[in-house]
Order: structure tokens, then C-alpha cells, then sequence
């Protein structure tokens, strides 16, 4: 399984940025899909997850009204669309696939993780 995450950068408060995590082929069918971010001495916190099919979406309360997390199955492809950014959304932000199909909040939960893409948002 292999995860590539990309479209992060440098972007200025209130813009927007849309991460994408392309999957190899047939790996995420059925597969819950889930964004995580670490800022520089945090510990990794979680952002968004998506049920296998799309159809239930749960994001964390500090992103919740800007930030969503979609999928395009039949393009092994998630994304997370941010919205309204802020400095303290920066961080690297990592797309990682679960075992199961619903919906899970702890990095622990995830067995296939992407190598990150970053996110600086500069005030």
C-alpha cells in the first residue's frame, strides 16, 4: 500500500489549500480514510476521517466548518479541502488508511500512512 500526500505550501491566513492523497490501485476500496496533522513538538493530533463509501464524514472541532475531507473512490484518491486557514493550522499533515470501513479518530487505528505534506500559514 502506498500513500502519496501533496498540495501542501506556504499560504496566508484565511486562504486555502487542497491536500490530496493518491492511493495505488484498489488499496483503499472499502477502506476508511483518515487526515492527521503534527505540528513541531506536538504530538500527532487527529484532523478528519471518511468512511469507506463517503457517506459519513467526522472532523475535529478545531477544523470543523473549515476543513472537509472527501473521496473519490474510483480515483484511489482523499482529499481535505481547507478552508479560512489559520497560523496554528500549520503543521505536516498525514493521510492514513484503516483496516476497517468507518470511522476512527486515533492514529492507532491506522495501519498505512502517507509520508506527509506541509502546511505553513503565515499571519
Amino acid at each position: 500500500v502506498q500513500l502519496q500526500a501533496s498540495g501542501g505550501g506556504l499560504v496566508q491566513a484565511g486562504g486555502s489549500l487542497r491536500l490530496s492523497c493518491a492511493a495505488s490501485r484498489h488499496t483503499i476500496t472499502n477502506r476508511a480514510m483518515g487526515w492527521f496533522r503534527q505540528a513541531p513538538g506536538n504530538e500527532r493530533e487527529f484532523v478528519a476521517t471518511i468512511n469507506w463509501s463517503g457517506e459519513n464524514t467526522f472532523h475535529a472541532d478545531s477544523v470543523k466548518g473549515r476543513f472537509t475531507i472527501s473521496r473519490d473512490n474510483a480515483k484511489n484518491t482523499v482529499y481535505l479541502q481547507m478552508n479560512s486557514l489559520k497560523p496554528e493550522d500549520t503543521a505536516v499533515y498525514y493521510c492514513a488508511r484503516a483496516p476497517y470501513s468507518g470511522n476512527y479518530y486515533y492514529p492507532q487505528a491506522y495501519d498505512y500512512w502517507g509520508q506527509g505534506t506541509e502546511v505553513t500559514v503565515s499571519s
